[in-house]
């Protein structure tokens, strides 16, 4: 496991295994991924709806607010927003590892640069899929929103990194 590890086999792993769930993930229609019923049942007492109320914005061209969409509905936006980001942040740390040794660790740079444009590009291709797929809207925000996952994880391994390189 510590050679799977070391060579970073193991992270290029996790990586495929991300893009294997966001695959999947994206064949399905909103109304099989939709968490409505389960916010509903968990959060009927709607709790800091007070506070949230005061948060609206434009995210692609529809207003997200619990005024235009409902408390239920907003709570959902962040939750499946989250996971976007989420998934994307895993991805993109994953290749980023899993590259590093496999570019002899020359340059933090470069293996930023690859394993940020792959994940990039897969987040575009997951989109692309996504309009061929009922039900769903292919969103560049949200491409933008998964390059930002990605590249802040990497950014994060490179600060560890040099942090944990001049102690």
């Amino acid at each position: 496991m510590h050679k799977q590890i070391k060579n970073g086999n193991l992270y290029l792993g996790i990586a495929i295994v991300m893009m294997i769930v966001l695959f999947i993930s994206s064949s399905m229609t909103y109304q099989q991924q939709s968490q409505v019923s389960t916010i509903q049942k968990y959060l009927s007492e709607e709790p800091f709806k007070a506070a949230l109320s005061h948060i609206s914005f434009d995210y692609a061209g529809t207003q997200i607010s619990i005024q235009a969409e409902g408390y239920v509905k907003f709570v959902e936006f962040f939750i499946r927003k989250a996971a976007h980001f989420t998934t994307y942040f895993i991805m993109g740390g994953s290749l980023f590892l899993g590259l590093l040794p496999k570019l002899k660790q020359r340059s933090l740079m470069l293996t930023l640069f690859f394993s940020w444009l792959a994940a990039t590009g897969y987040a575009a291709t997951d989109e692309f899929h996504q309009m061929l797929t009922g039900g769903r809207s292919p969103l560049f925000q949200d491409v933008m929103l998964d390059s930002c996952g990605a590249l802040t994880a990497c950014l994060i391994i490179i600060i560890y990194r040099l942090l944990r390189n001049k102690k």
